[in-house]
């Protein structure tokens, strides 16, 4: 009895025994099972999961606020524009909408125009905020930079503007001139007399659409995709042959000199058309019994030069000279020196314009020298060939602008990076061919700092 009793008691221990394994096993398998789920990392800094990876990749700046209004993730674009600074908005405007946003949860936008900061700076900087809730108690900011879409536009506007009353011209011209045609058409001599006039205008408004054509290809935003290695020799010959006619016709004298066998890195038609226009302004400019001279060079690295060696393109004529109020302006679209010297050699306002677009996208500049009846020089300043490959690949690599990340008000512990050090508003243009009218043209690519 005492035997069946001492088996029963084993055979209830080992049950236990076997039940406790049992649990233990279960739970563990289940902790083991929920263990990713409770390791799963928590939302930074009270921002809901996944929000700030979506905020990485917008194009607008973006500044994420908490109840008390403090800046709890910002993108570093948000600082360069001055929007955030000490960790908290810095405009008011744009404060007000988050706190109504905040508030009731209506989605709000406005547009407003904000200072630019930097020494002399009198110009401002349009932007567009926009506001949204993120959850009960955060508030989403995002802030665009419409600034340089504001110039493109007006810009857009003024040379829709332009090009209307410079068609509107020859056009005009041709239907009056054809008028007087079908009325003298029993007058042989009217109506050569009148032909020959509409040829010349009919001449006039193909040039014009063909520099049109040329100033818009000009403006491609990678004019160097098809760059190569061009020797200085022949793009100074083509501009000669463009001109020949014309200068024989005036008996002008043309050569060329300098440096032989340089070499420049860029789109060969573009560097063509803009030396060729050159050569022939000097030409339609100049006197007769006259000369113009193209002379080549290098320039050694040094002197302030930021890209190391350049190679020079000078191009000097005996012209009437260009007064220094119209020196501010050659480079405009359609400005023109003499009005009616234009007309009479068939001049539209756009060559110099052109040259100004295609040095500054090769990463080059502009000079001009003039004094009035002595002459002018123009200058063409071109990377040597080794650096103008290194600055477009570096160009083609930095057009990523700011970064969209976000980051923590104490990444940013002296406030916002000034404009004048960090340079972030040029580096955001790379090509620069846009800015503005003058005697000098200076364009680089331009590092991109946070």
């Amino acid at each position: 009895m005492d035997v069946n009793a001492a088996v029963a008691a084993v055979a209830a221990m080992a049950g236990l025994c076997t039940g406790v394994i049992a649990m233990l096993a279960f739970r563990l398998s289940e902790r083991e099972r929920t263990g990713p789920l409770r390791d799963t990392p928590a939302p930074v800094h009270g921002l809901p999961s996944g929000v700030d990876t979506v905020l990485s990749v917008l194009r607008s700046s973006a500044v994420v606020l908490d109840e008390r209004d403090g800046v709890v993730k910002a993108s570093s674009a948000a600082y360069a524009l001055g929007v955030v600074r000490g960790g908290r908005l810095a405009v008011e405007p744009m404060l007000q909408m988050a706190r109504e946003t905040r508030r009731d949860g209506e989605i709000r936008q406005l547009e407003l125009d904000l200072p630019r900061r930097g020494k002399g700076r009198s110009d401002a900087l349009a932007v567009s905020a926009r506001s949204a809730p993120l959850s009960s108690r955060l508030v989403l900011l995002l802030v665009e930079d419409l600034t340089e879409a504001r110039r493109i536009e007006a810009v857009r506007r003024d040379f829709v503007a332009n090009v209307s009353h410079e068609l509107k011209t020859p056009a005009g011209a041709l239907s009056l001139l054809s008028e007087a045609v079908l009325d003298a058409a029993d007058d042989p001599e009217a109506v050569t007399r009148f032909a020959g006039r509409m040829q010349t205008e009919a001449t006039r408004l193909t040039n014009l659409v063909q520099e049109l054509i040329d100033l818009s290809r000009v403006q491609d935003n990678d004019p160097l995709t098809n760059a190569e290695l061009v020797p200085v020799d022949e793009l100074v010959g083509e501009a000669m042959d463009r001109c020949r006619q014309q200068a024989v016709a005036k008996e002008i004298t043309m050569a060329s000199g300098g440096t032989e066998g340089l070499a420049v890195w860029g789109n060969r038609g573009q560097l063509a058309a803009a030396l060729g226009n050159l050569v022939e302004n000097a030409v339609n400019y100049s006197p007769a019994h006259t000369r113009v001279a193209i002379a080549a060079t290098r320039l050694p690295a040094g002197d302030g030069r930021r890209s190391g060696e350049q190679i020079e393109i000078s191009v000097t004529d005996q012209g009437i000279g260009i007064s220094g109020s119209d020196r501010e302006r050659i480079f405009e679209r359609f400005y023109r020196v003499d009005p009616a010297r234009s007309r009479a050699t068939g001049g539209t306002g756009l060559g110099l314009a052109i040259v100004k677009h295609v040095t500054a996208s090769h990463g080059g500049e502009v000079h001009v020298w003039s004094a009035e009846g002595e002459g002018s020089t123009f200058t063409l300043r071109l990377p040597e060939p080794g650096s103008a490959r290194e600055r477009h690949r570096i160009a083609r690599a930095g057009r990523g602008g700011l970064s969209g990340a976000l980051h923590d008000p104490a990444e940013f512990p002296d406030g916002p990076v000034d404009e004048d050090e960090a340079g972030t508003e040029d580096a955001l243009r790379v090509n620069g061919a846009d800015r503005g009218p003058g005697t000098r043209t200076d364009t680089s690519a331009g590092e991109v700092h946070p």
